[in-house]
């Protein structure tokens, strides 16, 4: 029963969508009415409102560093397992996928599997960051940062915690995040896809 609530509070965390919390603070168009229609920093960053965006990267990374750290501190005091942790990383990004508060219309994920990562292990977080910085910086593409540093998170996850259930936890984020990614993947094909802070 424990197990069940910390999963549900967690997924609850996670369908905060600050891209649209944000938006609607600021005076600010619905990101999903607008550019990509993604409800995420990169969109919200199409408005010109470099704020906006911070505040919603900020707000979804830490929201999947909350309830990973949450179910990590509590779970002794329920008499449950590290292992919540994982479960609780796998729901607070279900929950930014398909947000119950919004209609089961999310985001991407990218800022919310980051801050997951960071709460699992910070080495693990940095060495993602660092990729997806050094790709973003390189090639001004939100969407291929992404899904190169999706591809090798469950390598570093690997390395860094073993090959057991957290790398598996990790290789399902990664593998939900290159899913959603998926009308990307066709823009990067034909060379469509725009760069970070075009607007559109």
């Amino acid at each position: 029963m424990f197990t069940l609530l910390f999963v549900i509070g967690a997924y609850l965390i996670g369908s905060l969508s600050f891209a649209v919390i944000v938006s609607k603070l600021m005076g600010l168009p619905d990101p999903r009415s607008f550019g990509s229609g993604n409800p995420g920093a990169t969109n919200v960053l199409r408005t010109g409102r470099k704020a906006a965006a911070a505040l919603t990267l900020l707000g979804d990374a830490l929201k999947g560093w909350v309830a990973v750290v949450l179910a990590r501190m509590l779970a002794p005091q329920f008499g449950l397992t590290e292992d919540i942790a994982l479960l609780c990383a796998l729901a607070a990004f279900a929950g930014h996928l398909y947000p119950v508060f919004f209609r089961f219309q999310g985001g991407k994920g990218v800022a919310t599997a980051l801050g997951v990562l960071v709460g699992l292990n910070p080495w693990l977080g940095l060495a993602c960051l660092a990729t997806w910085l050094f790709m973003a910086k390189v090639f001004r593409i939100s969407s291929l940062a992404a899904l190169v540093t999706a591809i090798l998170a469950p390598v570093y996850s690997g390395l860094l915690l073993g090959w057991g259930t957290a790398t598996v936890a990790v290789l399902v984020i990664a593998l939900l995040l290159v899913y959603r990614h998926k009308s990307n993947l066709i823009k990067l094909a034909n060379g469509e896809e725009g760069r970070i802070g075009a607007r559109s």
